[in-house]
């Protein structure tokens, strides 16, 4: 079973990345950010699971965060408890989570000796891995230093009582296209340095570790028609 779902580890992850990004244009956006983006995020974990299934210790170490993350979403979800250190210590386990197997996909499709649609679909989605560590490292920024962050959204979100992620996660994927709307900006300068490191990890992933996939590509091009 592992073995099936391992030839296919690239597509699963992408596709539940997909689905988080872009299931709350299809739901209603409060049983979505309350109920269905939650139970996506898990779903994502296990496909990172499955990418680092033949990691051995390495693979228990994941799952351990896996499970952390779980149970505090399940005590916060079933009791109610809106701790602010419980949901650093997931957000936390999130970021240590995406950002190893961020790692290993950048592994994984630097390493293949060919390109086909598995190594494309996992360069996409190592490129919206990145997108979601930026969102992270933003959230943990804005709870242990509020007003971090400032625009429109946030406001909307803080005075409608929701969570951050949402807006957060917008800013930090136009930060890593830098785009640079200026609907949003970080204001202290932890939030600043945050932002320059997103931005610049995006950038070195397109000139790296793209250039690399699409030079092997134009080489076994070019290696067939001389054959």
């Amino acid at each position: 079973m592992i073995d099936r779902l391992y030839n296919i580890r690239f597509e699963l992850f992408l596709f539940s990345q997909v689905a988080i990004l872009f299931g709350s244009l299809i739901i209603p956006r409060q049983p979505f950010d309350a109920f269905v983006a939650p139970l996506l995020l898990m779903i994502n974990l296990v496909t990172g699971l499955v990418l680092v299934s033949r990691k051995g210790r390495y693979f228990w170490l994941f799952v351990i965060l896996l499970l952390i993350s779980s149970g505090l979403f399940g005590v916060d979800s079933l009791f109610n408890i809106d701790s602010a250190n419980l949901k650093i210590v997931r957000i936390g386990c999130y970021f240590i989570f995406y950002t190893l197997v961020a790692l290993e996909i950048i592994r994984q499709v630097w390493l293949a000796k060919q390109v086909n649609k598995n190594v494309i679909y996992g360069l996409v989605s190592g490129y919206i891995s990145l997108g979601l560590i930026g969102c992270f490292i933003f959230v943990l920024i804005e709870w242990l230093n509020p007003g971090s962050f400032q625009g429109a959204m946030m406001n909307e979100a803080i005075s409608s009582g929701r969570e951050l992620i949402e807006p957060l996660m917008y800013f930090s994927y136009i930060t890593l296209m830098t785009v640079g709307y200026g609907d949003m900006l970080p204001v202290s300068a932890l939030a600043q340095k945050s932002v320059i490191l997103v931005g610049l990890t995006g950038q070195f992933y397109l000139v790296i570790i793209t250039a690399v996939v699409v030079g092997k590509y134009i080489s076994a091009a070019k290696g067939t028609k001389s054959e």
